[in-house]
């Protein structure tokens, strides 16, 4: 338990019909009671709200309503206070400058958070499910960080834990043994939870990259040619006049990245400079940039004008930047202005680069045809990375140590496999206890601990 009290703003920044100022500590209820003019909060029951005035000596600050909430069923397990008031900035500046003057402090970033998980009332992954959540931006992920929140990966971690704590005990038991040489832990059975373990652990592995994609939003890189109509469709995606649309080829010099949401997902458009060989040098750094987007890209949209007469350019490029975890479709543009046989020009495309799993189609963003069947293409891709795992994995914190945990339960298998000392078996068993343990919080350092809760909102 911490012996001071923090406060802080928990709404945010800026007008608003109200504000919701939060302390959190054992002296919270003593000295909000010092500046308020209603009930004596120290004698009122939790989970009880009150109406009063914040007074500041003499002075009446705001008219508000106060909430009170006493250790230890509050999010903090502290006993913890909410004074909601008109949501004037200056107001919310007044309170926080009388609460400090009466013995609170200000918080750190996500202290409240902070000490929800130190006093054992959430878990490390369920803290940071909480920033996920509030940084939510779609349904998908709102889903996904409900879901953490409520201890999704730690119940899936912890039954493997316990499993493999069961076995880690026999071993240390057969240490105490040693001179007697006998064996307590079955290593047949020990090589079956093994593999059991490693079966979830690579699920959840593979299950991070549909949960960055519902975190972060699909990257989705738009390019093409000078005058293929890159601006022109990521206008009409967005449905605004977000980029500059000319005849004059290279009007686009540098990226231009805007999200857009499709069906619960978002998904990041990155429309690029024309991809040409090019004196002009800042047309060159357009061209470098548009590149290396592709590079980092989850899905390349490559546009080729319908009525280009020669498309070898066109073939070298996505040559150059066709890989097998880039989903790619091509869009032949502006059907409106010429009639084609797209059937050919499919077929051509994917003969010549030699590609049969290119998605194609032909599209118009003048007259917005064959968008909608643009957008299924890219919420297909999204579905595709769905799997049948109940948990999603969205921090790169917890693919890394889940990482670590496979490569040590790995080297587990290898080591009774090579029939080693006990001693060493043992060692090898806590290493992979240990990076279990690292999702959790059950193991891990201050540095860790310093990262994760700095990248809070001040108020959580």
């Amino acid at each position: 338990m911490y012996n001071d009290t923090i406060c802080a703003l928990a709404t945010a920044n800026g007008m608003g019909a109200l504000g919701i100022i939060r302390l959190s500590g054992d002296d919270a209820v003593g000295i909000v009671n010092k500046v308020f003019e209603g009930k004596n909060l120290e004698k009122a029951k939790s989970h009880t709200v009150h109406y009063g005035f914040i007074k500041d000596s003499d002075e009446t600050v705001d008219e508000v309503m106060v909430s009170v909430f006493l250790a230890p069923k509050t999010f903090t397990t502290e006993n913890s206070v909410e004074i909601s008031f008109h949501g004037s900035p200056y107001i919310g500046k007044k309170i926080l400058e009388v609460l400090l003057k009466n013995g609170a402090r200000m918080a750190k970033a996500g202290e409240f958070t902070m000490r929800a998980f130190m006093n054992g009332r959430i878990d490390l992954s369920q803290a940071e499910s909480i920033a996920d959540l509030i940084a939510s931006e779609n349904e998908a992920s709102r889903k996904v960080a409900l879901n953490q929140l409520k201890g999704g990966i730690t119940n899936e971690i912890s039954v493997l834990r316990t499993d493999l704590l069961n076995f880690v005990s026999l071993i240390e038991l057969e240490l105490d043994f040693a001179e007697e040489d006998v064996e307590f832990a079955d290593r047949t059975a020990l090589t079956q939870l093994l593999h059991k373990i490693e079966d979830k652990l690579n699920a959840l592995i593979e299950s991070f990259q549909y949960g960055n994609a519902v975190k972060n939003g699909v990257a989705v890189a738009i390019l093409g040619k000078p005058n293929a109509g890159k601006s022109t469709l990521l206008n009409a995606l967005l449905k605004e006049e977000r980029a500059i649309v000319s005849d004059i080829a290279g009007t686009t010099r540098d990226t231009i990245e805007e999200v857009i949401h499709i069906k619960g997902n978002s998904f990041r458009l990155i429309d690029t400079a024309g991809l040409r060989e090019t004196t002009d040098e800042i047309e060159k750094i357009g061209v470098v940039k548009a590149k290396e987007k592709s590079d980092k890209a989850d899905v390349l949209i490559y546009l080729i004008d319908v009525a280009s007469q020669d498309i070898s350019e066109d073939v070298a490029m996505l040559k150059e930047l066709l890989r097998e975890d880039l989903e790619t479709i091509i869009c032949f543009t502006k059907i409106d202005e010429h009639l084609v046989t797209k059937h050919s020009l499919f077929e051509d495309i994917k003969r010549l680069t030699g590609n049969e799993n290119l998605k194609t189609l032909t599209v118009s963003a003048k007259k917005n045809l064959n968008l909608d069947e643009l957008k299924n293409l890219l919420t297909h891709f999204v579905d595709n990375l769905k799997t049948d795992e109940n948990v999603v994995i969205t921090n790169q914190r917890h693919y890394e140590a889940l990482q670590k945990s496979l490569n040590a339960v790995k080297a587990v298998e290898e080591a009774v496999n090579a029939k080693i000392t006990t001693e060493l078996l043992a060692y090898e068993l806590r290493n992979a206890l240990e990076y279990l343990g690292e999702i959790s919080g059950e193991f891990t350092n201050d540095e860790v601990l310093g990262n994760i809760f700095s990248k809070f909102c001040i108020g959580k």
